[in-house]
């Protein structure tokens, strides 16, 4: 066949051909205006900053918690759940710092309800604006409480969104080897905790560590919206969080202390956080308080090297499928990991601060 004759192709024809549809949302300025700071909210959001750091410096023994559901998907219950949070915050502040779970990501192996923000409404119609909406609102009344917030950021734009309501951040399982997450983190303006893989490897989260403490230049999105150049100045505050593998625990004192030793040899600080749920509770809600107790022990005997511990927690235990009829959902029940209930919770946390 002679060129000329060839059928012409366009580029319509050979750029986004599996793309279905392309929407604009608003602006994370747009958003920000909507829902401001207020001077309560951005007390709580530095205060919780400043004492996360001071943990992660060895200045401050308390323990730091992060205490929450596996993921946010009714705001009503989460409000409650931090009414009750922040009263025992109060209560055990000289001991512990209850800093609340606020996760609106998550990450799937395969498929299924990706969270708050990328289908709020839970019925695959997947308006992410809403989400933002909706996420930004509960950070902005919760942290009006007096209670600080975390988050696990899985999408690189998300922080631009609603970063600033965060005091402490993590990097799940799945995404700590990924270059773009390092280069995210090196730039978030909080504390930044990097997950073992899934498989319990220690070292890509070591690596995540080195990675994001060093400054880094990146495609990113600023407040207007825009497609940016980033240049970060880089993360002082990574660390590493133990949450086991698929084949074995590490919160024991022989993998707590492997994982001392080669954050000193990497020439990193000795610190760690280690998750009681995950790996490390094989998945089994109920298995959380084995690990907790076993580095509250761990503390007890004096193990400084433990500044931190995660647990899945809701109002109430277990977890359930999300149903064709969303009216049928049990109120606090988590929607994905199974939590332990809240009289658990209470009791765990009082048990550390005894």
């Amino acid at each position: 066949m002679s060129v000329s004759s060839q059928t012409h192709t366009t580029p319509q024809q050979i750029h986004n051909i599996r793309v279905r549809e392309i929407v604009r949302i608003s602006s994370p300025q747009a958003l920000t205006l909507e829902e401001p700071m207020t001077p309560e909210c951005l007390d709580t959001v530095m205060r919780g900053r400043e004492e996360v750091a001071r943990i992660l410096k060895g200045e401050d023994s308390r323990l730091l918690v992060i205490v929450g559901p596996c993921s946010i998907h009714d705001p009503v219950s989460a409000l409650e759940y931090a009414r009750r949070l922040n009263a025992l915050r109060l209560e055990l502040s000289a001991k512990i710092l209850p800093i609340m779970r606020v996760y609106f990501e998550k990450p799937r192996t395969t498929t299924g309800w990706k969270g708050l923000v990328n289908d709020p409404d839970m019925n695959d119609s997947c308006d992410i604006e809403k989400g933002l909406r909706t996420a930004r609102h509960l950070l902005k009344t919760v942290t009006a409480m007096g209670l600080p917030t975390a988050s696990e950021f899985l999408d690189a734009i998300t922080p631009q969104y609603f970063g600033d309501f965060v005091s402490w951040a993590a990097i799940g399982a799945r995404t700590t080897e990924s270059q773009s997450h390092r280069e995210m983190a090196s730039g978030l303006s909080m504390p930044v905790g990097f997950k073992n893989g899934t498989d319990g490897n220690l070292q890509v989260a070591l690596d995540a560590m080195k990675a994001s403490r060093n400054p880094h230049s990146f495609l990113g999105m600023n407040e207007q919206g825009q497609i940016s150049l980033i240049r970060s100045l880089g993360n002082p505050l990574a660390h590493p969080i133990l949450r086991g593998g698929n084949s074995r625990e590490n919160f024991d004192p022989e993998s707590v202390r492997d994982a001392r030793e080669r954050l000193v040899k990497a020439g990193l600080p000795p610190f760690l956080m280690i998750d009681c749920s995950h790996g490390n509770s094989r998945k089994l809600h109920d298995r959380q308080e084995i690990a907790w107790k076993s580095l509250v022990e761990q503390r007890k005997n004096g193990d400084t090297s433990i500044i931190g511990a995660m647990l899945e927690s809701h109002l109430h235990e277990g977890s359930q499928s999300i149903p064709q009829d969303l009216s049928q959902l049990r109120y606090g029940v988590s929607v994905t990991d199974a939590c332990i209930g809240w009289e658990k919770t209470e009791e765990l946390l009082r048990h550390a601060a005894e």
